[in-house]
């Protein structure tokens, strides 16, 4: 039973990686393709910012570069898929852990519900003090912007479990109070902000990396969900 718990969660995961891969690459690549023309401190033409924002389809004609561009688009489509099969099934298994130690059954019908609380706990609470960023976009140190996540992280997952779990109104208080602490304590941020990346190309990623992350959660919540219940396992962990 508890492979096949394992096994279904694995499979929801690597399924919703494969599922994501494609909306990434018509919603952000090209916005990170278009910023990596600034990083060298270029910056391009309004013409060729143009091209960059819908994924470099000017690119394939431009002499001698059929090969070598459809190489990258190739390798780097092929990266990102891996990578989303990655944290797809590492997603899983943390949606898979949370059940198993809150004793709440993942299903079909719940199963956006549990990617949207996994949504909000890792990439939105965070992304409301650092949100996401661009190549050649100035940063601060990593150790501090790696222990403020980590904080947002814990304080909007105990948070939310208290909310979930918790039925005394002074419990349910705390848990969200824990949820707001980290809007409490400024994210670190780099002194200077002087970036050639236009305002306009990096809240437009931000945005859209912030709703493929949703989807993506809502994919590995359903899909997880909809897996345990077809390997038969979602009634066995309700009862663990």
């Amino acid at each position: 039973m508890t492979i096949r718990i394992l096994l279904a969660a694995l499979l929801a995961g690597i399924l919703a990686g494969l599922a994501i891969t494609p909306v990434q690459a018509l919603r952000t690549t090209p916005l990170i393709i278009a910023a990596e023309a600034y990083e060298d401190g270029g910056a391009p033409s309004a013409h060729e910012h143009g091209a960059l924002s819908l994924a470099t389809p000017a690119l394939a004609h431009a002499p001698g570069a059929g090969a070598d561009a459809g190489g990258t688009s190739a390798a780097r489509l092929g990266g990102t898929a891996l990578a989303n099969i990655v944290l797809g099934a590492g997603f899983a298994l943390l949606l898979l852990s949370v059940s198993l130690v809150s004793g709440r059954a993942i299903t079909a019908r719940n199963g956006a519900v549990w990617g949207l609380l996994g949504f909000a706990t890792l990439t939105l609470a965070p992304a409301l003090g650092l949100p996401p960023e661009l190549p050649a976009m100035p940063a601060a140190d990593l150790g501090a912007r790696q222990l403020w996540w980590l904080m947002a992280v814990l304080c909007t997952g105990l948070g939310i479990g208290v909310l979930t779990l918790a039925r005394p109104a002074g419990l349910r208080a705390a848990g969200a109070a824990l949820i707001v602490v980290p809007m409490m304590i400024a994210a670190p941020h780099p002194a200077e902000l002087a970036s050639p990346i236009p305002p306009t190309l990096a809240a437009e990623f931000a945005v859209a990396s912030l709703t493929t992350s949703a989807i993506f959660w809502v994919l590995i919540g359903g899909l997880t969900g909809l897996a345990l219940e077809r390997f038969g396992t979602a009634g066995r962990l309700a009862r663990a």
